[in-house]
């Protein structure tokens, strides 16, 4: 007795949009998953409050001033000695380099007049202060 074959079988067919899909989803999540996990470098300062404050959006080169009267050129921490040759390495690239001033509210008036002094002497007069609004 021979058996029939069916000649009609339909074969099983890979659907891949749905695995596009799936995997493009994968891919989202652990990228945005990733982006929780990286640690933040920024610089912890306790800022003044202004009842004048006005925020800007121009581009500046933020100049910062630690609690411990570190000075940070864009997030670089920079000696005293070498603050004014990394200002003159900024204006060579920019000469009318406007400077946002950062100074934690609990560092020394000492470090801040030394930085505006530094400013003052290159020639840089566009200088803004950062304070927090009330």
């Amino acid at each position: 007795m021979r058996l029939e074959r069916f000649e009609n079988e339909k074969k099983p067919k890979i659907m891949i949009i749905p695995m596009i899909d799936i995997i493009f989803f994968l891919l989202v999540f652990f990228m945005m998953s990733m982006l929780s996990m990286v640690t933040q470098r920024s610089i912890g300062l306790n800022l003044p409050q202004a009842s004048t404050a006005v925020i800007e959006t121009t581009e500046e080169l933020p100049v910062s001033i630690a609690e411990d009267g570190t000075i940070f050129v864009e997030k670089e921490p920079v000696s005293k000695a070498a603050f004014k040759h990394r200002m003159e390495i900024e204006m060579s690239r920019n000469h009318d380099v406007k400077v946002l001033l950062r100074a934690d509210k609990n560092s020394q008036h000492g470090d801040f007049v030394f930085v505006l002094d530094q400013l003052k002497a290159l020639g840089i007069h566009r200088i803004s202060i950062a304070t927090d609004s009330n």
